[in-house]
Order: C-alpha cells, then sequence, then structure tokens
C-alpha cells in the first residue's frame, strides 16, 4: 500500500482520521467532529470536510490534545507501520509537574503491617486509639 503525496490530493477529515488510525472506527472519528474535538488549521470542521496534505489537525481526546500535520493520504486503512508516514506527529510532550506524586514501597517489603498503618496514623495526626 502507498501512501498518496500528491499536492492535490484530499479526503474527509473522518476517514484520514481513521485510516491514519487515530480512531479505532470511522463512526468514532466522525463522533468526535461532530462534537467539536476536532480542528483543522485552528477551525473546528464537519466529519465531510475535505483535508489536504499540509494541514494541521488538532483533536481532544481523553483530556489531552494531539497535533498532527497531514504528510499523506491514505487510499485505505493500513497497518500502523505504514500508518506512521501519512502524519508528523507535533504533539508537545506532557508537563513532568503535571503527573500526580506516585507513592512507591521499597521492593520486597509487600502489604503494610499493622504496626506500620498505625505509625502512618501518628505521623499524619491521627488517633489510633478508637
Amino acid at each position: 500500500m502507498e501512501i498518496d503525496r500528491t499536492p492535490g490530493a484530499a479526503v474527509r477529515i473522518d476517514v484520514w482520521l481513521w485510516t491514519a488510525r487515530m480512531f479505532k472506527t470511522r463512526n468514532l472519528a466522525t463522533q468526535a467532529c461532530r462534537g467539536g474535538h476536532v480542528q483543522v488549521d485552528g477551525q473546528r470542521v464537519k466529519a465531510a470536510q475535505k483535508v489536504t496534505i499540509g494541514q494541521e489537525v488538532r483533536v481532544r481526546k481523553a483530556g489531552t490534545e494531539f497535533i498532527w500535520k497531514i504528510t499523506g493520504i491514505l487510499p485505505t486503512r493500513p497497518g500502523a507501520a505504514i500508518a506512521v508516514g501519512a502524519y508528523e506527529d507535533l504533539t508537545p510532550a506532557p508537563d513532568p509537574a503535571l503527573r500526580g506524586f506516585v507513592p512507591k514501597r521499597d521492593k520486597g517489603l509487600g502489604r503494610p503491617t499493622k504496626k506500620d498503618r498505625r505509625d502512618l496514623d501518628r505521623l499524619r495526626g491521627r488517633d489510633s486509639q478508637r
């Protein structure tokens, strides 16, 4: 399967999102367009909007905004390795400060014991005697 890189090539945005493997089904891509989660060059688009090579696509999905630049048009849905060639990922890396702190225990300690829990309660200022 070849990626069409002809400058005048155009395809519907929902089809491109599906063939480039941004959504699992074409129906999900269409619903995202209807819900206003898809923008092309900064403008909200309907599912039938045609896109061409060089346009920027922004998709808000699962609380994250993804940004892709279209570099090719796919005639059908290919494997993931081929689909990667149809776009350039411009999504910025997530800010590490926004990630929550994940408490970790030393390896091999297992579950906290009753004594550990009581010590933590005392440290937090809670009365373990009820």
